[in-house]
Formats: C-alpha cells, sequence, structure tokens
C-alpha cells in the first residue's frame, strides 16, 4: 500500500497557540495553525475496487463489479488524552448484470500513520452493497473511528520554542527556516499523524489499480 506523503511547509513556521489564524502575519513571520487531530483521507491506489468474473481474468469484459469510495469526512475530539477521529464515507458501486438482487461485501481499512511512513494501527471492517432486481447500480456508507495519543501528537516544548522564536531582521537566524534543521523537522512528522481510510486490496487488485 503506497501512502500519501506528508507534506510539511518549509517556509512557515507552524503556530501552536489556540490565538493564532491560518494566514495570520504574526510577528517573526507568517503562522499556520498546528492541530492535533490527524489528516483524514484515502491512501493512493486504494479508492477503488474492481471484482472480475472470472476471478484470475483482469479483462475488460470480465469486470463484474466496481465500487469507489468517495466523500471521506471527519469529526475529531481532541479533548481527552487520546484523540478520537469518526470517519464516514459513501461507496459507490456497480454491476454488469441487473438480472436478480445481489449483495456484495467490499474489505475496507481504517490505518493510522505517524510521520507520513510508519503504521501505529490498524483494522479491518467490511461494507455492503446491496443491488435491487434489474438495478446497476448501489450504494452505502461506512464508518470508521481512529484513535490518537495527545502526548504522541504534541511537540516536545524545547521544539515549540525553537519553532515560535522570534527573529529579527537583519539578525543571521532570520532568514534561517527552522523547519529546515533536521532535529526540529523530524520533531513535527514524529507528532504528526494522519487516519486514513480505503479499501483492503490484494496485492494482484493493487496492481490493477496503478495500471488501468
Amino acid at each position: 500500500m503506497k501512502l500519501r506523503n506528508l507534506a510539511i511547509a518549509a517556509s512557515i513556521p507552524l503556530a501552536l497557540g489556540a490565538c493564532a489564524r491560518s494566514g495570520d502575519i504574526a510577528e517573526g513571520g507568517i503562522t499556520a495553525v498546528r492541530s492535533a487531530c490527524p489528516r483524514v483521507g484515502v491512501p493512493a491506489g486504494t479508492g477503488d475496487i474492481t471484482l472480475f468474473n472470472p476471478a484470475d481474468s483482469t479483462a475488460a469484459s470480465a469486470i463484474d463489479v466496481t465500487a469507489t469510495l468517495t466523500n471521506v469526512t471527519s469529526t475529531c475530539d481532541d479533548s481527552g488524552e487520546m484523540i478520537r477521529t469518526d470517519i464516514a464515507f459513501e461507496v459507490l458501486g456497480g454491476r454488469r448484470s441487473t438480472e436478480g438482487a445481489r449483495e456484495v461485501t467490499l474489505p475496507y481499512f481504517v490505518t493510522v500513520v505517524q510521520g507520513g511512513s510508519s503504521v501505529v494501527s490498524k483494522r479491518v471492517a467490511q461494507v455492503t452493497l446491496r443491488f435491487e432486481p434489474g438495478q446497476l447500480r448501489a450504494q452505502t456508507r461506512g464508518t470508521a473511528t481512529s484513535y490518537v495519543s495527545r502526548a504522541a501528537a504534541t511537540l516536545p516544548e524545547d521544539i515549540r520554542r525553537q519553532i515560535l522564536a522570534k527573529r529579527k531582521a537583519g539578525d543571521e537566524t532570520a532568514a534561517m527556516d527552522p523547519l529546515a534543521r533536521p532535529e526540529i523537522r523530524q520533531a513535527v512528522l514524529r507528532a504528526t499523524f494522519e487516519a486514513l481510510v480505503g479499501f483492503q486490496l490484494t496485492d494482484t487488485q493493487l496492481k490493477y489499480n496503478a495500471t488501468r
């Protein structure tokens, strides 16, 4: 599974105070609010699934059922020691034959990724599409929940001080981006999490998505 890389703007200090707003002009530069809540998304190549009949074929004529995971939304509760994120999404499906009623159960995962590459947790669940007789398309909704430790998502105090240190014009440090320093960049990465949801695909299905 190819996970999306976390992008951290190298030229924008991260402001951790509750009073700053994203894009505010503050003394020393532009501030951007950093949230302890994880970013929510779908990893590349896992938002679609294709079932074939016969199962060992990948020919277009053998496509039996297709489905897309879309319209992902989330709510985050960061009031406790464990940050909870509730994720909701829709699954839109289509089938080749309209004959009879049919149920198709598809597996999906929710995973928490730290620093863009380290999988902290992963759970697999299922969602079922129900096609009525004569219908080519079906739609359903799925949900997932992730948890992140507040302590792990909080920057150490010394790192915060270095990021938020005021820099005066003309000083040697004024032109230096604190995130360019490896120890600060790594600390920010370690405290950055993603909650990702997608279809639980086989190696063959992942390859098909990458090459179709």
